[in-house]
């Protein structure tokens, strides 16, 4: 698939992160299916008033399921979000939120219209300070109830048509740990144990990059929520051709344990954290969800994990040789593709051919691997604060590859549309101006063209009369008119 194509229909059916707005999770709603607040701003549905959002029915893509899923009607996931709510807020222009309260991502501003770029830095180029706020933003993440959102913790079904809701708090760190849970989770077909492990609506298909990026962008989003600082970008870790793990110190995001190599160094402020769902066994075997319960210490040994799946982290060579695979996404898009930029780099395909490859984790599944411990299962992998880096960097290659790709005429559009569409407008409003000013250029141009060809002719006969006349003209008339033609309209 190429990448405009993608870019398609992502911008239709753009990734969705499951979450429960706290609004959006009472009995009444829940019966009703209509997930549209009021936002506190003007005391309107979905700001209605101010022009931000209006409600309005959920339409979802009526493509089937791939091979990979058979069933339907069974997960809560299917169709997202239409087993809870069937109506939410729609919002306009450069405002999102699930009341339209907030502005969308690269958005700045009481009404929205201030666009800035963020940009991400490499985390061994921040200073002392960086780092050091970087760390306590985690930590204050993780210790901080979410004001704004919930986790399930239990499926649909189980809540009597939405009368007794199965929700609970949790932390701004913990909900995207959860999300990223809930997103990967398998499926529950009924009965214990009885589970469908082939599912997952972020990894191992073409989802995973776009919904990987709005992910770390909402991430990025909540932080800012939360400490007030709106320059505030996760960091990323450039681990190409690095021989072990260079973030792992106490400086950073903890060093090994000295008395035990499974934990963090009780010098690092990670040391204390617990994880949450990291038992998928464990809840397909009771029927549950994770319901965010700490789950003990974060695990991490890096480097002492099976070398026959992981025989090395990837180097700059290997980057490269995914950087110039061209598809996107090729045939089932699923781990089986070959020659697919995305199969590559999320690690189920070689980088040096291209070609599927079993028993081995390469690239981004490497990191995981190599990793051995919390962020080594998929479900619980963002426990870990170093999956926010080395993501981070995933989303630079991908960033890298759609400039790589990217067709003349979308980046023509997006030019026409963000650079000249305003002028265009201004002209528009002032185009009697302008042609006056045309017209009278014109008469000027005129009269300079003719004082200069009448003077010209009269050089050019004192010239023939002169000794050292011209055999060849040092420019012939036809380009001498062409450069004239050439200037004017310059």
């Amino acid at each position: 698939m190429s990448l405009p194509l993608l870019l398609f229909f992502i911008q239709f059916l753009s990734p969705s992160l499951q979450q429960f707005p706290r609004p959006c999770t009472t009995p009444d709603v829940l019966r009703s299916k209509r997930c549209c607040p009021v936002w506190p701003g003007d005391g309107s549905v979905c700001g209605s008033l101010s022009g931000r959002g209006f409600c309005q029915d959920v339409t979802v893509s009526d493509l089937p399921n791939g091979p990979q899923y058979p069933h339907s009607g069974l997960d809560d996931r299917e169709q997202w979000p239409l087993v809870f709510y069937n109506q939410t807020c729609q919002c306009a222009g450069n405002y999102m939120g699930f009341d339209c309260g907030e502005c969308k991502f690269g958005y700045f501003g009481a009404n929205c219209g201030e666009r800035r770029e963020s940009v991400r830095k490499n985390i061994f180029q921040l200073s002392v300070s960086e780092r050091q706020r970087f760390i306590s933003y985690l930590n204050l993440a993780k210790t901080t109830v979410s004001p704004d959102y919930m986790i399930v913790t239990g499926v649909y079904s189980q809540m009597n048509n939405g009368s007794t809701p199965m929700f609970t708090n949790i932390s701004v760190y913990d909900l995207f740990v959860w999300m990223h849970y809930y997103v990967s989770r398998d499926a529950l077909l009924g009965g214990p144990g009885n589970v469908w492990a082939d599912i997952d609506f972020a990894h191992e298909s073409a989802a995973f990059l776009p919904w990987h990026r709005v992910y770390l962008l909402f991430w990025e989003h909540e932080i800012r929520k939360l400490t007030g600082d709106f320059n505030f970008t996760i960091p990323y870790w450039d681990w190409r051709d690095a021989q072990d793990c260079q973030v792992c110190t106490d400086e950073l995001m903890g060093a090994r344990s000295p008395l035990n190599p499974n934990l963090i160094s009780p010098s690092s402020v990670f040391s204390s954290w617990k994880v949450i769902c990291s038992q998928p066994e464990d809840y397909n075997q009771r029927e549950v969800l994770c319901d965010g319960s700490p789950e003990g210490p974060l695990l991490r040994n890096p480097g002492n994990h099976d070398p026959n799946r992981v025989p090395r982290l990837p180097t700059s060579a290997d980057v490269e040789s995914v950087l110039s695979l061209t598809e996107y996404e090729t045939g089932l898009m699923d781990r089986s593709a070959n020659m697919s930029f995305r199969n590559a780099l999320e690690g189920f395909a070689s980088p040096e051919t291209g070609l599927a490859v079993t028993g081995q984790s390469l690239m981004h599944n490497s990191l995981h691997v190599f990793m051995n411990g919390s962020m080594s299962s998929v479900q619980g992998s963002a426990n870990d604060p170093i999956f926010l880096l080395h993501h981070a960097f995933i989303d630079r290659d991908f960033e890298t590859f759609q400039l790589n790709t990217f067709e003349l005429k979308y980046i023509l559009e997006r030019f026409v549309q963000e650079f000249l569409t305003p002028y265009l407008e201004q002209a528009q409003q002032i185009w009697r101006w302008l042609l006056a000013a045309g017209l009278l250029g014109a008469a000027v141009a005129g009269i300079i063209a003719t004082i200069i060809t009448v003077a010209c002719r009269r050089r050019l006969k004192r010239r023939k009369s002169s000794a050292y006349g011209e055999r060849q003209p040092l420019l012939n008339s036809s380009e001498e008119e062409g450069s004239t033609s050439y200037q004017t309209t310059l």
